[in-house]
């Protein structure tokens, strides 16, 4: 079985074709080979094969087509075509797909040796019968195909450099010469065809090659070639002796870094892109003068106002460059100049390069400069791309620079960054407006030759009024699209009418306002679209999901996907991933000034606190669903339209709260702008299981006393309990004891005050977690003793098994085997008779200690295997490495070290994945060879 896509798409089944249908249908079999395995949802795969014109029964045509072909691949052993949430998937052997195989075997050459790396490449292109999908035309085939293109000429250069290194040069210069005719401009191509003749004893040719490239780069783009380049002239001119020899030449980057997670954080490219060639020229030469071992960080700054498509370039040089960071791509957006949602900080952007690059949160170092470090030892020696998008001033920048000359960091900004030019030599790049040509190219590949020149006149207008910005081209040129019946004329009419006030916006520099055509494209909307438009701008958080949106708006989901379909076509949201959406800047203040206009005060207030109940509603829920013995709290009845029910599960809960955190933040600092005391505490609690397991402390710290402030101002003293034990726990885990015992003793105050037995509880089981943490464990048996009265006077079984284990452990680390093991195994029973696994499995453990600790070593391991068991079942992982350790430290004091060495190098890997350095030290020193 062979599923083709390098060429005519074609599946043969023992060399034999299979009949695929017509062309749709053959485009819907590609994008789900294209992602095979994956799913894609209905949605995607409507936009994907007809783009922005569906037809008018999409959906049911599409049934149709996916049911055709299972029926065509049902004989096929191990294709299928299945339905799961929301989208379908076919399920094959990406190695069956010849475009899998392509980049498969391209990725392994690239840390291959030289040999084996060209048996690789020639395999990979050898996949290649003709264009990708020759016979398929839909917009996002198109596109792909143009990466797949840029993908193989990558390959055919990786090959070339390797068949040069071997001293094959004779044989590749009649290729290599063809292959420079068809690429004119393409510096790394003309050094290698240079190379070629220079060894090949025809200097002279390679000399009047290098001549040709400068002319056409002087001519096409107005610069000289770079500077790997000329060094090569100077070399051949000089005749160095470091051209002659294969084995001498010297490397043009380092060895890839070590094998690990490889991050591909990239959003798509612009579909539409015109001009800039000059420009993505510098930022190539920024990268080519720094390509050599011993070079420094290359950092290319990208200025200009909003909207003149510096994410654009940045993101159109970087996918046509991508070859040249095979150890992954990290991209940020720093909300420098957002005009809503306040600058992303360092600390928040390098927690989110740990986590793509596979840190474990729980294990994440809680202190800014652990973390920056972290992140430079991580990025130290790898071939890597990191994306600083939307930058305010140098100082946000900074910790994420990488330290590794291997990196190459793009930064885009309003500001010219003089600071960092200083500091760190970037290499600015200043954008300007498009000139007339480029402008007049970007709306001829949208709106076609024949439609511009029927209306000269208004397309000069049009012109004049976006006057060079491609943001406002590309809004404007949208709304076109989607009214083709509508003559251009009528547009720049609707243009003439309209007054700007984006003044904040109009530089000068420009002859039109962005409001006018924001505007042109607003009086295109449904009213439908308009009024979720309005309101989308009023959202808080980087992004918004479909559930908050339907809250916001009061619509159902299903009915919201329609508005959200016309306003991507607009270009006015943007859907970055499966299911979420967000606008550009200028994009989202014109849509907030908007509902200010046209809903009145009450009617907006409405939809903010649908939104905030959504998402407090939702996340208790959530928290229910991770923590379900945990004590609850009650909350009011949410605002009508707000709440579609809860996850489905456990897994889908914590999904959902990984997907939400950022909004869910944002969303509690607008609750208390909005002075909803309630919803700010309420979601600070919520949050608190989601914060704990993931290890996200400062945010926990932080939402907590957003929540204290709230809980004063409604003067509610059981708000006021919680807020302060659980920053006391938090503090706590931060090694802040000082300031957890003040709130601490604070929160116990106030709960004594109020008489609330199962808060005191609580607070003592804190305090005694604090003084354990000080290896105190007298001070902490004290208060777990009196904890434990509290539970037992509340009938609270569960509870109580909780401080009967701390009883016993700490009894246990006094000595006092004997008690501790009554008080651990009356814990075991009552949390097995009340299902609580977490409880049961952290009492095994207790148990082996006390075990161990009086010389039963078989009862030892039996508890701690037991224990093993239930915390892989559980996914706990941070407890997992603890019990290893425990394990291994049995086994050594039997005699046995081989299995003692096994348990201390499983806690030892899951130390270090956690960043626990001080547990991954312990463990190493009982044990060197470890």
């Amino acid at each position: 079985m062979e599923f083709r896509l390098l060429g005519d798409l074609e599946v043969r089944v023992d060399g034999r074709r299979v009949e695929l249908g017509h062309h749709r249908q053959r485009c819907v079999l590609a994008v789900l080979l294209v992602e095979a395995g994956r799913r894609v949802s209905i949605d995607q795969l409507l936009d994907r094969v007809w783009g922005h014109h569906p037809p008018r029964h999409g959906r049911d045509t599409l049934y149709s087509y996916l049911s055709r072909l299972r029926q065509m691949l049902a004989a096929v052993d191990g294709a299928r075509i299945a339905r799961q949430s929301g989208g379908y998937a076919i399920s094959v052997d990406p190695m069956t797909v010849d475009m899998h195989r392509f980049q498969r075997w391209v990725g392994e050459a690239r840390a291959a040796d030289d040999a084996h790396a060209r048996r690789l490449l020639e395999q990979a292109l050898a996949q290649w019968r003709g264009d990708a999908f020759a016979n398929l035309d839909t917009p996002w085939l198109n596109t792909l195909r143009e990466g797949l293109i840029q993908q193989r000429h990558a390959a055919e250069l990786d090959l070339t450099d390797a068949h040069l290194r071997s001293g094959r040069h004779a044989e590749l210069i009649p290729a290599l010469t063809m292959r420079a005719a068809r690429h004119p401009l393409d510096e790394r191509l003309a050094g290698q065809l240079m190379l070629a003749l220079y060894r090949s004893g025809r200097s002279a040719e390679a000399l009047q090659h290098y001549q040709r490239i400068r002319l056409h780069l002087v001519e096409e783009l107005g610069a000289d070639p770079g500077p790997s380049l000329q060094d090569l002239h100077r070399r051949i001119l000089t005749a160095d002796p470091t051209t002659t020899p294969p084995a001498s030449t010297p490397a043009t980057l380092p060895e890839p870094g070590p094998p690990g997670i490889v991050p591909r954080q990239l959003p798509a490219p612009p579909a539409r892109f015109t001009g800039r060639r000059a420009e993505l020229g510098q930022l190539s030469r920024a990268l080519d003068e720094c390509g050599r071992p011993g070079g420094t960080v290359v950092i290319s700054s990208i200025g200009g106002i909003g909207g003149i498509g510096k994410t654009w370039l940045a993101l159109r040089w970087a996918h046509e460059n991508v070859d040249r960071f095979p150890d992954g791509q990290l991209f940020a957006n720093l909300r420098g100049f957002d005009p809503i949602e306040q600058p992303l900080s360092p600390a928040t952007a390098v927690r989110g390069f740990l986590e793509a690059l596979g840190v474990d949160p729980q294990g994440m170092p809680t202190d800014l400069d652990a973390q920056v470090g972290l992140y430079r030892s991580l990025v130290a020696g790898r071939r890597m791309l990191i994306m600083l998008d939307n930058v305010r001033d140098a100082d946000q920048a900074a910790p994420l620079l990488p330290g590794s000359p291997t990196c190459t960091v793009v930064v885009t900004s309003r500001h010219q960054l003089a600071g960092m030019a200083a500091a760190n030599g970037t290499r600015p790049v200043a954008l300007d407006a498009l000139d007339d040509a480029e402008a007049h190219q970007l709306l001829l590949q949208q709106l076609g030759a024949d439609r511009l020149a029927a209306e000269p006149e208004a397309v000069a207008y049009l012109l004049a009024c976006c006057a060079g910005l491609p943001l406002a081209l590309a809004v404007l040129a949208a709304r076109a699209v989607l009214s083709p019946q509508l003559p251009l004329a009528a547009f720049a009419a609707e243009l003439r009418d309209t007054t700007g006030r984006l003044d904040a916006w109009d530089t000068g520099d420009l002859r039109t306002n962005l409001r006018a055509v924001f505007t042109a494209s607003y009086l295109g909307l449904s009213r439908r679209a308009a009024e979720v438009f309005g309101l989308l701008g009023l959202v808080p958080g980087p992004d918004i999901g479909l559930g908050a949106i339907a809250a916001l708006t009061g619509l159902p989901p299903a009915r919201v996907r329609g508005p959200l379909r016309e306003l991507e076509g607009m270009s006015l949201v943007h859907q970055h991933t499966p299911g979420r959406w967000r606008m550009h800047d200028l994009v989202r203040l014109y849509a907030a000034e908007q509902a200010r206009e046209d809903r009145p005060e009450t009617a907006r207030q409405a939809a903010l606190r649908r939104l905030v109940d959504f998402h407090l509603h939702t996340a208790y829920a959530a928290e229910r669903l991770l923590a379900p013995h945990r004590l609850p709290i009650k909350l009011g009845a949410p605002a009508p339209g707000s709440w579609q029910g809860p996850p489905a599960d456990h897994t889908a809960a914590w999904t959902w709260f990984a997907d939400e955190h950022a909004c869910l933040l944002a969303t509690q600092h607008l609750a208390a702008k909005q002075n909803w005391h309630e919803a700010v505490w309420q979601l600070a609690w919520s949050l608190g299981t989601f914060h704990f397991r993931r290890g996200t402390i400062q945010d926990q710290f932080d939402s907590w006393l957003a929540g204290l402030e709230a809980a004063r101002d409604l003067d509610d003293p059981e708000a006021q309990v919680s807020a302060h034990r659980i920053l006391g726990h938090t503090c706590t885990r931060m090694g802040r004891h000082g300031l957890a015992m003040d709130h601490l003793q604070q929160a116990l105050t106030l709960a004594q005050r109020t008489g609330d037995l199962a808060a005191q509880a609580q607070i003592h089981q804190g305090l005694a977690m604090s003084w354990a943490q000080r290896e105190d464990f007298r001070q902490a048996l004290e208060h777990t003793t009196q904890a434990l009265d509290h539970y037992q006077a509340l009938d609270d079984p569960v509870r109580t098994a909780d401080a009967l284990n701390d009883m016993g452990w700490y009894a246990s680390k006094l000595g006092l085997h004997t008690e501790g093991l009554a008080h651990c195994e009356a814990a075991l029973a009552l949390f097995r008779r009340h299902q609580n696994r977490d409880g049961e499995a952290n009492t095994l453990d207790s148990l082996g200690y006390i075990a161990h600790h009086t010389g039963q070593y078989d009862q030892a391991l039996s508890y701690y295997n037991e224990a093993l068991r239930l915390l892989q079942e559980i996914g706990n992982a941070f407890d997992e490495a603890n019990t290893l350790e425990h394990l291994g430290d049995v086994h050594a004091t039997i005699g046995d070290r081989q299995q003692a060495r096994s348990a201390w190098r499983q806690a030892l890997r899951l130390y270090q994945a956690q960043n626990r350095a001080e547990d991954a030290d312990r463990v190493q020193r009982r044990s060197p060879a470890v």
